[in-house]
């Protein structure tokens, strides 16, 4: 039949019992696939992450000028990674970094949820905060 037609036979569903066949023009049939593998991939939300930095011993005004910024960021929908990064013998200090952290996630509680505890790899601990679902 799709050779009388001028067209091809495409088997849509091999996985099916019975298989699935259509007769169409196979490059049509390309063409559209692509499409809407285009269209899907366009609709894929994309994550954003935004980094803050902080050093282990980070005055209250910085704290809190920082995480403003973070408050935006997460209202717009970005993912937040706040570190706090230790230089040369700072890495004493690291249950205040801990602490800093845990104090900016609490402070951001209603805009997002910290995905992970903070970890120390490194010099940095950093911690991930994603933005709540609206």
């Amino acid at each position: 039949m799709a050779h009388e037609a001028g067209l091809d036979l495409v088997e849509i569903a091999p996985n099916v019992d019975p298989p699935v066949c259509k007769i169409v023009d196979y490059g049509k049939f390309l063409y559209e696939q692509k499409k809407k593998a285009k269209e899907m991939k366009a609709k894929a939300a994309k994550v954003v992450i935004k980094d803050i930095r902080f050093g282990p011993h980070t005055d209250e005004h910085d704290f809190n000028f920082k995480k403003n910024h973070a408050i935006k960021f997460l209202q717009e929908g970005s993912k937040v990674k706040a570190y706090v990064f230790f230089r040369g013998r700072e890495i004493v200090f690291k249950e205040q970094g801990t602490i800093l952290l845990l104090k900016f996630a609490s402070e951001l509680e209603e805009y997002g949820k910290a995905e992970q505890l903070p970890i120390l790899e490194g010099k940095k601990m950093q911690m991930v905060i994603a933005p709540k679902k609206k």
